[in-house]
């Protein structure tokens, strides 16, 4: 018999048992399927947002692009500064009445320079101020904020910083705190309300709420200032993005404080470099009388190599040099220094000009491949009235004769120094008495407006012009023909750094002049000693005749002593009396105190004592020993 399966004691089939597990599952199912159905309010539509909430977000969008516009036009404004007042009046016309209405900048005093260690105290003072008028100075209404800034915010006139105009920055203080935390901060903040009344002074308006920002003004160092902006209660205080306005505005103009400062010290160094390598005063030779002028280039360019000098030779000849070495620097200041010391050194020697040039060009190429300079050197000697010139790729010399006719002399060009391996020729021309050589660099024919040839005619019809006012038989006064040929100077002219050096030759008259020659023996001082006296009797110096045959004496006697040539004496009178006296020895005579007991050594002491000046020179062929006595006319 077949036996249908059964649970054991009441157990349900199988069948049924799958059925109720099944069960559950399917009324979940079910009950996903209706809640799907339902639409929940996550999946309702959007309404957007309302007409107020896109104006106010294009409002913000609108005010934070005129906030980016700002800031790039005033940090432009601010960089075009090149000295440090500029700078800061950027800042300040940025500033007002844009930004706010009123600016006060405190700069660090003084201020340091690059590496250069800060000094105590820490020492602030008001560079500069600027502020907006309030509409209620004009009769408007004004709430108390207003009329308890009016001192900060109107009168332009008022003393707006009695007791701010110098502030100490106490160490640790609160204004010592806000300077060293850099970024700005509201006036009403804990650190910005104790810090301000230290800075603008006691009992000073300080604005209250959002109205004022302090911003430290720091620069690649260390922090050299501070800038507080005010506001006035007619506008909307500032805004927490201000802060970041303000913070560029203070970073722009340190670091543009910190350019020119650095700018300002080099170019000061340089121009202190090239001045003190320089001369002083010129000397005053006989037969000539000299007049200079230097002029530094325009301030957008640096400082650059042009240098002239006058030096005193044997002979009552005086050597007249103008150079200018290539490039504006404080190489270019250092490299002229160098070559006139050596110019200097090697005029002593009473080397030809054609050979000082010589060795200037070696001097150049031991400084460096690229160091090189223009250079005239000229020679002139008063009794001869002949000059000689030498050329190194210099603008050629203008001499202007008495009659007024103006002529630039024919010298040969020349390669500049430095170029190494070329000739250097000399010319010796006519030196007529009254005629007046100049001598000159190319900053004064040359610049962007004109070539150097076109302004070497110009400088010969301007000297030609002023000498027709003085008239044919008058020179015109040498400082003011400088003058007037600085004058030719247009506002495009001012390219490159300007030496001038004029001469005005008056020369020596032969019968003004006495030469012999001595041999070198016993009788040579006594022979001296009657030749002057009969040269002082022509000349009506008959009272000098007892110094000045001393002097004689003693210097005539030391030549013979040690010259194994002829001697030389030279007498020259002109509004002094100078004697020359050349031997053929190379050692120069010495100054010193003789003993009780020696039996010469007093010679020189006698020269310094009586004579206004005295000096020996040598020379390739010995030396010479001169003095010079004032003439009793």
């Amino acid at each position: 018999m077949t036996e249908h399966p059964t649970s054991h004691e009441g157990r349900q089939p199988l069948a049924a048992r799958q059925q109720e597990r099944t069960r559950p599952r399917q009324q979940d199912a079910a009950a996903a399927a209706a809640a799907a159905a339902i639409p929940s309010p996550a999946a309702a539509p959007n309404p957007g947002p309302g007409p107020a909430a896109v104006a106010e977000a294009q409002a913000a969008t609108r005010r934070e692009g005129d906030r980016l516009r700002f800031v790039g036009a005033a940090t432009r404004r601010i960089a075009r500064g090149i000295d440090l007042d500029e700078i800061v009046l950027g800042l300040c016309r940025a500033s007002v009445p844009t930004f706010s209405d009123a600016i006060l900048v405190y700069l660090r005093d003084p201020l340091p320079v690059g590496d250069e260690r800060p000094v105590s105290p820490f020492v602030l003072r008001l560079r500069r101020s600027d502020r907006l008028r309030h509409t209620g100075e004009e009769g408007g209404e004004a709430g108390p904020e207003s009329e308890r800034l009016r001192p900060l915010l109107t009168d332009p006139t008022a003393d707006l910083m009695p007791a701010a105009e110098l502030c100490e920055v106490r160490a640790g203080g609160a204004l010592a705190e806000v300077l060293r935390g850099v970024r700005p901060v509201f006036g009403d903040s804990a650190a910005a309300r104790a810090a301000l009344p230290e800075l603008l002074g006691a009992g000073r308006p300080v604005p209250t709420g959002h109205r004022a920002i302090l911003a430290p003004l720091r620069g690649r160092r260390r922090v050299i200032g501070a800038a507080v902006f005010v506001r006035s209660t007619e506008r909307p205080p500032f805004e927490a993005s201000d802060l970041l306005v303000a913070a560029q505005l203070a970073t722009h103009t340190a670091l543009g404080i910190d350019k020119a400062v650095l700018y300002g010290r080099e170019a000061y160094i340089a121009d202190e470099l090239q001045r003190t390598m320089l001369p002083d005063s010129l000397p005053q030779p006989t037969g000539v009388r000299l007049a200079s002028r230097y002029l530094p280039a325009a301030e957008t360019a640096r400082v650059g190599g042009d240098w002239y000098d006058a030096i005193p030779l044997p002979g009552s000849r005086v050597a007249l040099v103008v150079g200018d070495v290539m490039g504006h620097s404080m190489t270019s200041a250092a490299i002229m220094g160098q070559l006139r010391t050596t110019a200097q050194t090697l005029a002593q020697l009473d080397l030809p000009p054609q050979e000082v040039l010589h060795h200037l060009d070696e001097q150049a190429q031991r400084l460096g491949s690229d160091r090189m300079a223009t250079c005239l050197y000229a020679v002139y000697d008063p009794v001869a009235h002949r000059i000689t010139i030498a050329n190194a790729g210099h603008p050629p010399p203008v001499l202007l004769h008495l009659g007024g006719r103006a002529e630039v002399l024919r010298v040969p060009p020349g390669a500049p120094i430095g170029v190494g391996g070329v000739d250097f020729e000399a010319v010796e021309l006519d030196a007529p008495a009254g005629a007046t050589l100049l001598l000159y660099t190319d900053g004064l024919v040359e610049s962007r407006l004109r070539d150097v040839w076109t302004g070497i005619e110009q400088l010969r019809e301007r000297l030609a012009a002023t000498a027709q006012l003085t008239g044919d038989d008058h020179s015109p006064p040498l400082e003011a023909l400088c003058d007037d040929v600085l004058d030719m100077l247009g506002p495009g002219d001012r390219d490159d750094d300007i030496a001038l050096l004029a001469a005005r030759f008056d020369g020596i008259a032969p019968s003004d002049v006495a030469y012999w020659y001595l041999e070198p023996e016993d009788a040579a001082p006594g022979r001296a000693r009657r030749l002057a006296r009969r040269a002082l009797a022509r000349w009506d110096l008959e009272e000098m005749s007892d110094e000045v045959e001393l002097l004689v004496s003693e210097v005539v006697t030391n030549a013979v002593r040690y010259a194994e040539r002829p001697v030389t004496l030279r007498l020259l009178r002109t509004d002094i009396l100078r004697c020359e006296v050349g031997d053929d020895s190379p050692q120069l005579p010495r100054q010193r105190r003789a003993r009780e007991t020696d039996e010469g050594g007093r010679g020189l002491f006698l020269v310094n004592r009586l004579a206004r000046r005295w000096g020996a020179t040598r020379l390739s062929t010995g030396k010479v020993v001169w003095f010079e006595m004032a003439t009793r006319s």
